[in-house]
């Protein structure tokens, strides 16, 4: 009764104590939960280090470029905690690379070796860089079959999503995502070329986008006092600033192309002499027809609030069982109302690749984009680019990515 009394008194404090207590004990749960899955993490990994490997094999080399400066600095800290043991107890021979400043991923790139397989730790920007500097080598045809894997370290991992189960914990998440490359399942990876009149292509995983929803999204940080309610702040007082809020751009595109087949894995036996001689006399009296068929370019005058050209597979991998290669071209219609523009914009920020119901949407395999002067910029893979002219290019399964193999499953089901 002393202690209810002195308690009841002391309201106050007792108020403040309980908020304290509660929260230093969330916080203790959250430490010790992450522990827990470090260690499970590692005793998984220590089982591939305990493998034995023949006299003559060697060690699985693998280069990681980490950008120290992403996740505003903490991703060293994160990478030394959560990903570096374990492929330290896999047994692979860890080449580590730090860049220094933005854009030298991009120059390494293009000095690397050739190493067993590349890991990439960081963000969006980290891997835009490195899968750019990657295509534009000399040889790039056979250092793009070199595995990738992705260790999302950075503010904004948007491939992350395709290729691991989503879950809010990071520690899971990075520890998932560098497990997913010792157990070796990989999937391959549209990727989008995007040259302008004067400079070197730029390459992307996701896509670009270009409109008032890309560049409300650069205002969301001024409105932080709101809380939860800066969507739809920043997106109202745009419409205050200017309405209607179109763009005028010129679209020319191609139609998908038909989906060759996949290259074999192992080389086919050679065939018998008389089939040879027959093949070749074939080829002698019916000569293959040289060069590329023109195709048929589409053309149209768009007005809309947001163009996006993206990947099929920033929500799922059904792009593998499709019989064309295509990337998604929406635009935005520029009849919405200041209600739809909001909510349409709130939408975006969840996923920005989403098309509304509103929205049209076309599937196009080569696409040329003309704006006008001063068009502002571009979004490339959440990376912010002058906007230019453009001719945007798919290169179907261009690059392999490690991924995990319930990731992969629930995706093909889902498409099913």
């Amino acid at each position: 009764l002393n202690v209810l009394r002195t308690l009841r008194n002391h309201w106050k404090k007792s108020a403040l104590a309980v908020c304290v207590f509660s929260y230093g004990g969330h916080w203790l749960y959250g430490k010790h939960c992450d522990s827990v899955l470090r260690r499970e993490a590692c005793l998984e990994a220590r089982e591939f280090g305990r493998q034995l490997i023949l006299p003559q094999e060697q060690l699985r080399k693998a280069t990681v470029i980490l950008n120290p400066a992403a996740c505003n600095g903490k991703a060293n800290n994160l990478f030394e905690k959560n990903a570096a043991p374990i492929l330290h107890l896999a047994g692979m021979e860890v080449k580590l690379v730090k860049t220094d400043y933005e854009g030298q991923a991009k120059k390494l790139m293009e000095l690397m070796e050739h190493p067993d397989l590349l890991i990439v730790a960081g963000g969006d920007g980290t891997l835009q860089e490195v899968i750019t500097g990657l295509l534009r080598r000399s040889d790039q045809a056979s250092f793009s079959k070199i595995p990738i894997g992705f260790i999302p370290l950075g503010s904004q991992n948007s491939l992350s999503q395709s290729l691991h189960l989503p879950t809010d914990n990071r520690v899971k998440n990075i520890t998932a995502a560098t497990l997913s490359i010792l157990k070796g399942e990989t999937v391959p990876l549209d990727v989008l070329q995007i040259k302008g009149e004067k400079d070197q292509p730029v390459f992307a995983l996701i896509g670009l986008r270009w409109g008032s929803f890309r560049d409300v999204a650069t205002s969301f940080s001024k409105y932080w006092y709101l809380g939860p309610l800066k969507t739809k702040a920043a997106h109202w007082f745009s419409t205050l600033r200017e309405w209607p809020q179109n763009r005028q751009a010129s679209l020319s595109f191609q139609m998908p192309t038909p989906r060759p087949p996949d290259e074999p894995t192992e080389r086919p036996p050679r065939p018998w002499l008389l089939r040879r001689i027959i093949h070749r006399l074939q080829h002698f009296w019916n000569p293959p027809v040289e060069g590329e068929v023109s195709k048929h370019w589409e053309q149209k005058e768009i007005s809309t609030v947001e163009l996006s050209i993206m990947t099929h597979h920033d929500h799922c991998l059904w792009h593998l069982q499709r019989p064309e290669d295509s990337m998604v071209v929406c635009m935005e219609p520029d009849s919405l109302t200041v209600g739809e523009f909001i909510a349409i914009g709130s939408e975006k920020v969840k996923d920005p690749a989403q098309c509304s119901v509103k929205g049209q949407q076309l599937e196009a395999s080569v696409c040329q984009l003309g704006l006008p002067q001063g068009g502002g910029f571009f979004n490339i893979d959440n990376e912010e680019y002058e906007a230019m002219p453009v001719e945007v290019r798919l290169l179907p399964r261009k690059l392999r990515f490690f991924c995990s193999a319930e990731r992969r499953q629930e995706l093909l089901t889902h498409a099913h």
